[in-house]
């Protein structure tokens, strides 16, 4: 399954056309895993685009307000049902001035809605398990550049990795830790 996601994504999709750009996920667009109005909330957003299919209430991209409880969940739920990737993109916070927000005890990273803020989720480090969350908690924090994911793990207690890693397995055990 891994192989299968990473082997899609890049500058050209899995038959040599080029993929698709990302898209501005502002002006009040719903996440297609649970409803919540994109960029209203803290951390990561995403998009995944995928061949031959589209989620039910609009054309690709299907759009994320979060990572790990939104884009991957509803990414590997749509692969069991044989729906192929042409691309993922996610919020790449190597390409912006990020902000982390101190709120109700905890500490937050801000949301992006931009299209020139996403980059290929293939060539992300993430950080998990810091101290930083997104909108709804621990979230997976992609960074273009492997050495500010690093700096960024050390800082907050964090953990880097690569997309391959993220499985549903994985994504399972997270949120029991």
């Amino acid at each position: 399954m891994v192989a299968g996601v990473a082997g899609c994504l890049g500058g050209t999709d899995s038959v040599g056309k080029p993929a698709p750009d990302p898209i501005d996920l502002s002006g009040g667009k719903r996440d297609d895993q649970g409803g919540m109005v994109i960029g209203e909330h803290f951390g990561p957003n995403g998009q995944v685009f995928y061949r031959n299919h589209a989620p039910e209430s609009h054309d690709n991209p299907a759009w994320f307000h979060t990572l790990s409880m939104g884009l991957f969940p509803y990414h590997f739920d749509q692969e069991r049902r044989g729906w192929e990737v042409v691309v993922i993109y996610v919020t790449d916070y190597s390409s912006v001035d990020y902000e982390l927000i101190d709120e109700r005890g905890e500490t937050y990273i801000s949301s992006y809605t931009a299209a020139d803020t996403f980059g290929d989720a293939s060539e992300m480090t993430y950080v998990a398990d810091s101290d930083v969350h997104g909108g709804m908690g621990k979230e997976l924090h992609p960074f273009s550049s492997a050495d500010e994911a690093s700096s960024f793990a050390t800082e907050h207690n964090g953990e880097t990795m690569r997309l391959g890693e993220v499985t549903p397995e994985w994504l399972s055990s997270y949120f029991s830790r």
